[in-house]
């Protein structure tokens, strides 16, 4: 398969996902949660700015219709915007239907809508700490030390690090390794309390991941 196919179907992949998420949202449902898990939602620092992004494309179809005086360009501003404000609200619904997930055997799941989806076995945690960065750039960004950053509204809460590298599918279809993930939960405390304390199957208290403390190096170079 070519790069340019391989893109191609994620991205559409990408978008029936998003179309999906929006079914899900109005049925108040949640993906991939099951009933001893702890969902960890992430959605508060962009919600507001989705949906001012949504209103503005709003704002512009009828200032456009207004200036552009010709119907054929009305139609195909007004398809563009109506395409623009579905894909944000649809995002948006990912976002909130696909949470991040602690099991109840202590793994961990790391989602951004329907764009990501890391696995971390229970087995390779070796640390969590609430830590709250502010990086720039993107949503994800890949460190060549194998640093994993999932920021949402330049910032992570949560500091997983990992026994040994964990392979995830990248949102455009290319493989990576995570050695340290960096994310963001709006009540970081309880995910990391869930972590530290997962629940077997049988309903005991298992015995968590240990405690860690910050590292000295707080700037890592990073790249996408």
């Amino acid at each position: 398969m070519t790069g340019l196919v391989r893109v191609a179907r994620r991205l559409l992949a990408h978008e029936l996902h998003g179309l999906r998420s929006l079914g899900l949202w109005a049925a108040r449902r949640r993906h991939g949660v099951g009933a001893r898990d702890r969902a960890a939602a992430y959605t508060g620092p962009q919600t507001s700015t989705l949906f001012a992004f949504a209103f503005l494309a709003v704002v512009e179809t009828v200032a456009l219709t207004l200036v552009v005086p010709w119907p054929p360009a009305h139609a195909a501003l007004l398809f563009v915007d109506a395409y623009t404000v579905v894909q944000l609200v649809a995002l948006h619904a990912a976002c909130v239907t696909r949470p991040h997930v602690a099991g109840a055997d202590g793994s961990l799941r790391v989602r951004y809508g329907q764009l990501l989806d890391l696995r971390i076995p229970a087995a390779l945690i070796s640390g969590v700490r609430v830590e709250r960065r502010y990086p720039e750039g993107r949503v994800l960004r890949i460190g060549d030390d194998g640093t994993v950053e999932v920021s949402v509204g330049n910032q992570t809460t949560v500091t997983v690090e990992l026994a040994e590298p964990v392979a995830f599918v990248r949102p455009l279809g290319r493989t990576a390794y995570a050695r340290v993930v960096r994310l963001h939960a709006d009540d970081p405390q309880g995910l990391v309390e869930a972590l530290r304390r997962p629940r077997q199957p049988g309903g005991e208290p298992g015995t968590g991941c240990p405690v860690t403390a910050p590292p000295d190096a707080r700037d890592l170079v990073t790249r996408e």
